[in-house]
This record gives C-alpha cells, structure tokens and sequence, in this order.
C-alpha cells in the first residue's frame, strides 16, 4: 500500500511543477489546468488498477493519462500577421500619421505594446499584429 501512496504522490507533485509552469491566454491556460488534474488522476488511478489486476481498466486510464498530459502541452502556433497588411491598415493600427517619423512610430509601437502586451494583460494576437504594423512601417 505504501508503493500506492508513493506513485499518487508523485503524480500529484507533477501535477503541481505543471500547474507552476502554466503562462497561456485564458482560455488555454484554464484547459490546461484542468488536463494536468485529469490526467494525473487518470495515471494515479491506473497505477492503481494494476496493482489490483485489472489490466484493461488500468491501461486504459494510463493511456487516457497519458494522452491528457502530451495534448495539454502541444501549444497555438502564433501565425505572422503582417502578410497582406497594407501601411495604411499598419498606420490605422499603431495610430500614426502617413508622413511619421522612424521615432514617432517606434513611440506609437512602445505606447501600445505597453498596454497590448501578454504580460501586461493583453493577447498574443494582438501583440503580433503590433509588431507586424510596426515592421511594415519601418520596412517601407
């Protein structure tokens, strides 16, 4: 019994290092929370059922566990944004005039990255699309 206690403890520490390492958007982040708890209980669970002889249940939870926890992990591809943005949609977007200056769109960039960046509360997409107007602006 004590080996038992040994494995859900040890999949309850994982569990925790997991939830410690979550920095997703909202509504990934909560999906992820809730795959670490489901699939360290899946595996606690079937390490359980093998240790009492029921092979399908067990592998069966152990599989579901498993597959929880590589899912939970697979993360958004964050796509480029500036193709097809034309300068006047980048203007529109950082907030600047036709005849701005190197400086006055690095400000604007500056300005709005402080409030639209992720750890300041705002969106990967977002972001991106802030950088993609500001490299289309700088680039010509």
């Amino acid at each position: 019994m004590g080996l038992i206690w040994l494995i859900v403890g040890g999949a309850a520490l994982w569990a925790l290092v997991r939830l410690g390492r979550q920095t997703e958007r909202p509504g990934r982040g909560q999906w992820r929370v809730s795959a670490t708890l489901v699939a360290a209980a899946c595996l606690g669970g079937g390490v359980l059922a093998l240790t009492r002889g029921a092979w399908l249940i067990g592998g069966a939870l152990i599989a579901a566990g498993l597959y929880l926890a590589f899912a939970s992990r697979i993360r958004a591809v964050v796509r480029s944004v500036d193709s097809g943005m034309s300068a006047k949609e980048a203007r529109d977007t950082l907030g600047v005039g036709a005849d701005a200056t190197v400086e006055q769109i690095n400000t604007a960039w500056k300005r709005q990255m402080a409030r639209a960046h992720p750890d300041q509360g705002g969106t990967e997409g977002l972001a991106s699309r802030l950088n993609a107007a500001r490299d289309r602006l700088l680039k010509g």
